[in-house]
């Protein structure tokens, strides 16, 4: 299996070893690029993980939230794609991943340039439905040449919709969750009627972990590994690894909330909730927020900071995060929507 993804400024990125795997060029509307395939040289995930370098385009501190979005993803699909076309094999499935990835299914079947594509079988698996990728019709040009006679599968509610065309397009859908498969009939945001037409090739798979990556008992991120023989002495230790680094009481209940901070999960509810809870209990508890996501939330979390045993961390930190799991006494996951859930599984 080879797993491909955009190169990102990561961790991962700049500790590894990289080959380039191949070169290439493309046109976007009228804008041309250059791009690389990187490979990581010892398949120490025990698959080929392959990066796509976009210069200026992917190799960003951020993930998300651009300005250009639509172009970067536009971009690194077609990247894909004209990798692919270069491949001497043909591969059994392609895979890909919300809407950011979701276009591909409709390129390979309908773009000229990608026929030799068209007959391999596609699956969207679809992680959270409330981003759909929306662009208007004049971003419809990023496509390379297409079939406009389909012009029908790009469009949902008068916009291209690239996570609609995907559930259009691919030959099979799937969710995070059985639970979430049938969620998305009733409330799919404005895309309900399209999951119950397209019902026949949809299902639910319970999202999972690497545990090995997860199991207190050998997780590097962590102060003292431990295991379900001495919990209680493992859990303190990591506790009070955070209570020392944060200035919190030992002796309190330690709350934490890891996350996005946006509306699905709820992040909006904590500036208040927090103060109130402070304001009728007082100093009888402390309280770690780990995330980012809306500005005005990141800023509001901030700006209690002085109102008790409070930190709030505007950031991504994978060992934190580890850290708060192994230390904390209570997780809160207060999300309007939960496709399936990691954190509780990673607690």
């Amino acid at each position: 299996a080879k797993v491909v993804m955009p190169m990102h400024r990561t961790k991962f990125l700049l500790e590894n070893l990289w080959e380039v795997a191949h070169k290439g060029s493309f046109t976007m509307g009228t804008t041309y690029f250059d791009f690389t395939i990187i490979k990581e040289k010892t398949n120490k995930l025990g698959f080929d993980l392959y990066c796509v370098d976009i210069n200026g385009l992917l190799d960003r501190e951020n993930i998300y939230s651009y300005e250009d979005d639509t172009e970067r993803f536009v971009a690194f699909q077609i990247a894909v794609l004209e990798w692919m076309r270069q491949w001497e094999h043909r591969p059994d499935i392609v895979h890909v991943h919300d809407h950011h990835t979701a276009l591909i299914p409709f390129m390979m079947k309908h773009s000229f340039v990608y026929g030799q594509l068209a007959g391999i079988k596609t699956v969207l698996t679809i992680h959270n439905a409330q981003y759909q990728g929306w662009m208007n019709w004049e971003k419809a040009t990023y496509l390379p040449a297409w079939d406009t006679w389909k012009w029908g599968l790009l469009e949902w509610n008068k916009v291209v919709n690239p996570l609609a065309c995907g559930i259009k397009c691919a030959d099979r859908v799937s969710t995070v969750s059985p639970g979430y498969m049938k969620e998305l009939f009733l409330s799919a945001n404005g895309l309900e009627s399209l999951f119950n037409m397209e019902a026949a090739k949809c299902s639910g798979i319970i999202n999972g972990i690497d545990y090995a990556v997860w199991d207190p008992n050998t997780d590097t991120y962590i102060l003292d590994n431990f295991s379900v023989k001495d919990e209680d002495a493992g859990k303190e230790l990591n506790k009070k690894k955070l209570c020392d680094d944060f200035g919190f009481d030992v002796k309190l209940p330690l709350f934490v909330f890891i996350g996005r901070l946006v509306g699905e999960k709820a992040a909006d509810v904590l500036p208040e909730a927090i103060s109130t809870a402070y304001e009728q209990f007082g100093k009888t508890f402390s309280f770690l927020i780990l995330g980012s996501g809306d500005k005005t939330v990141e800023a509001q979390l901030q700006a209690i900071e002085q109102i008790g045993y409070y930190n709030t961390q505007i950031s991504y930190n994978e060992k934190l995060s580890h850290q708060m799991y192994a230390g904390a006494d209570f997780l809160l996951m207060p999300s309007r929507v939960e496709p399936c859930g990691l954190n509780q599984l990673y607690a």
